[in-house]
């Protein structure tokens, strides 16, 4: 899901943190379910491991398209759903375990039809689910001002008012159809990028497609929905790629298992209900020299493991999570 899963589509898909995953959650058994099933990765991972199950949850058709010559191999220990991991617990229920790697997926990237990679001339499009509106229909309908704050919200681009201003007047003589038309705008925008920085449309791109797909907003619902869909002693393991996510599941777990602490210190102490998750480790998982070696891809990567109680389960806020929102989107 994140920018920083990286626009480098000549390297192959490789589970990011998925030693320290496999390591944390240990042992493996029981049902799992693999939210952001994508080429497959970790849900192979977790069958080999020893789960007696994996629910591979994807948005994507190609997803399931692409693991039809091994999903075989697995028989009826791999079940394959099509839909958002924000419904996970109308999937299934009682979960010894749920995995989300939130990065964006290589084979998306490599298709120029889909519209992902500013690397790639194809249609402006970056639809997960290959369905709803388009990258395309945001910048040739929303309002300047919408525009603008879905590139400062979701990509933090600095530049944002000056970019949707150029989109604006470009759209006015033709509608922008493709992904090197508004790389060329982007660029227009923004100084020539140095030596070791990110190509200028990186950000631009990145907020586009958070915008199209909801990105954050499946992220919030998708954390309440784990929460209700693992069992007691079920184990959590989110996988980030850039602050904002990372922000979010650091504050989800912190409120629920209760160190959320007092927004007032000098206020009366208030009644806390029990935390729904042990946090394993408060700091996040990096990857190691090794991983870095082998997979460019994993340097911005960020684990966070927790463990479900027998509380009941509850509801948290956008706000409270620190998510980024656009008002008219």
């Amino acid at each position: 899901m994140a920018a920083a899963a990286s626009d480098n589509t000549s390297a192959p898909h490789t589970p990011v943190l998925l030693r320290p995953i496999l390591s944390a959650v240990a042992p493996v058994e029981g049902v799992w379910l693999d939210g952001t099933f994508g080429a497959g990765g970790y849900t192979r991972a977790f069958l080999d491991a020893g789960a007696a199950k994996v629910i591979a949850v994807d948005r994507d058709p190609l997803a399931f398209d692409m693991a039809a010559d091994w999903a075989g191999e697995y028989g009826d220990r791999l079940v394959m759903q099509q839909g958002v991991f924000s419904k996970m617990d109308e999937y299934a229920s009682g979960l010894d375990g749920v995995v989300l790697d939130l990065g964006v997926s290589s084979m998306q990237l490599d298709i120029a039809e889909r519209g992902f990679s500013f690397m790639r001339d194809g249609p402006l499009d970056m639809r997960m689910s290959q369905d709803g509106p388009s990258a395309a229909d945001i910048v040739n309908t929303a309002e300047e001002d919408v525009i603008a704050s879905i590139l400062f919200q979701f990509g933090e681009e600095r530049a944002s008012r000056r970019i949707a201003k150029a989109i604006v007047m470009a759209r006015e003589d033709a509608p922008i159809k493709t992904t090197h038309e508004l790389t060329r705008l982007v660029e227009g925008c923004l100084p020539r990028s140095k030596p070791g920085q990110s190509h200028p449309a990186t950000r631009s791109f990145q907020a586009l497609r958070i915008a199209v797909n909801d990105e954050y907003g499946e992220l919030f619902r998708g954390l309440m929905a784990a929460e209700r869909a693992l069992k007691p002693g079920g184990r959590l393991a989110v996988v980030t790629f850039h602050s904002v996510e990372d922000r979010m599941v650091k504050r989800f777990l912190t409120a629920r298992s209760g160190g959320g602490g007092n927004a007032n210190r000098f206020a009366p102490e208030t009644q806390r209900d029990a935390p729904q998750f042990i946090v394993k480790k408060r700091k996040a998982i990096g990857p190691d020299a090794q991983e870095l070696d082998e997979n460019p891809r994993s340097r911005s990567a960020k684990l966070r493991v927790a463990i479900r109680t027998d509380a009941p389960s509850g509801v948290v806020t956008e706000k409270s999570l620190g998510m980024p929102m656009v008002k008219g989107l």
